[in-house]
């Protein structure tokens, strides 16, 4: 599962990425996390507002932090979209 955490690399931007490592590690994910802070690249997400977090290239959250429970049903989700489809 490839994973992407975009924002200018501020604390809350460390703080989703680091839920989200604790929330995938703790479900046993495989999963690829990769950190954008390019503003071009964060543009073409549609993302107007960060942090976000990108999962299989579907935006699950923006301009908020998720707490890790809310990390965990997101990846779930993506997890049984994959299976479904």
């Amino acid at each position: 599962m490839k994973i992407e955490v975009l924002g200018p690399g501020c604390p809350k931007c460390s703080a989703l990425a680091a839920s989200v490592q604790a929330a995938a590690d703790r479900i046993g994910l495989q999963y690829e996390l990769e950190k954008i802070s390019d503003i071009m690249e964060i543009t073409n997400h549609g993302v107007m507002a960060t942090p976000a977090l990108v999962i299989d290239g579907k935006v699950t959250a923006s301009g908020k932090v998720p707490n890790e429970a809310e990390i965990t049903t997101m990846l779930t989700s993506a997890i049984a979209s994959r299976e479904s489809a």
